[in-house]
Formats: structure tokens, C-alpha cells, sequence
């Protein structure tokens, strides 16, 4: 009975423990930064950022970079330092997140009301289809 009742609370003790660590990863604040540019790189590169989306994004980031400069500076991070700045970068992976996905007129031909946009291909803008039957609209 004790060869089969000992290893297996060994594996339940082992397995209880790695959850936690397996339930939330922690992520050196270095390594999301770099994930956080990288990010917002990509959308630029994609198209799926705006450049003053983009330039926005990078204010924030770079406004919490000084500020991990500024808490640095007194002696390395203490517990709460590091709290403060990890929900600032949650915040700014969510308006990342949104600014990605937020779907507003980046000059792109597709679906969507933007300038330019021509749903009925004959050749010109649909604001100037308004009026299908003036002679003057073109």
C-alpha cells in the first residue's frame, strides 16, 4: 500500500505546485516591453495602424518607459513599482489591442464607407452616386 499511496502524492504535490506558475506566466518587464514595440511596429508595417495611432501608441510607451527609468533610479524596483507599471502596460496592450481592430479608414480599397470607396464599380466614388441621374455629377 505505502509503494503506491507515497508516489502518488508525490505527483499531486507536484502537480498542485506547478499550477500556479503554469495558471500566470510572469514576463520580465524588459521582455514586454519589447513585445509591446514589437506589436505596435507590426500594425504599422500590416496597416492595421494608423501612423498617428501609431505615434500616439509610442508616446504612451515611451512615457512609461521614463517612468520605469524614474522608479529605477531609487534603488531597482520595489513590489509596488513594479505592480504600477505592469497595469500600465496592460492598458497600453488593450489600446493596442483596440487601435488594431478599431477597423477606421486607413485609405484602404474594401468594404467600408471611407473616401474613395466605389460599392457599385463604375468607376467613381459612391459619394458622387448620390445622385445617379444628374448629368453634372461627374
Amino acid at each position: 500500500m505505502k509503494k503506491f499511496l507515497i508516489p502518488l502524492l508525490a505527483a499531486s504535490a507536484l502537480a498542485g505546485a506547478a499550477m500556479p506558475a503554469a495558471a500566470s506566466p510572469w514576463i520580465n518587464i524588459n521582455q514586454r516591453q519589447a513585445e509591446l514595440d514589437r506589436r505596435i511596429d507590426m500594425g504599422v508595417r500590416n496597416g492595421s495602424l494608423t501612423r498617428y495611432e501609431a505615434a500616439d501608441l509610442r508616446a504612451e510607451f515611451h512615457g512609461i518607459a521614463r517612468l520605469e527609468a524614474r522608479y529605477r533610479r531609487t534603488g531597482g524596483l520595489q513590489g509596488w513599482e513594479r505592480v504600477d507599471l505592469e497595469r500600465r502596460f496592460d492598458i497600453l496592450s488593450a489600446r493596442i489591442r483596440y487601435e488594431r481592430h478599431d477597423r477606421d479608414d486607413r485609405g484602404r480599397p474594401g468594404p467600408g464607407p471611407h473616401p474613395g470607396y466605389d460599392s457599385d464599380r463604375d468607376g467613381h466614388p459612391d459619394r458622387h452616386d448620390r445622385f445617379p441621374h444628374n448629368p453634372r455629377r461627374w
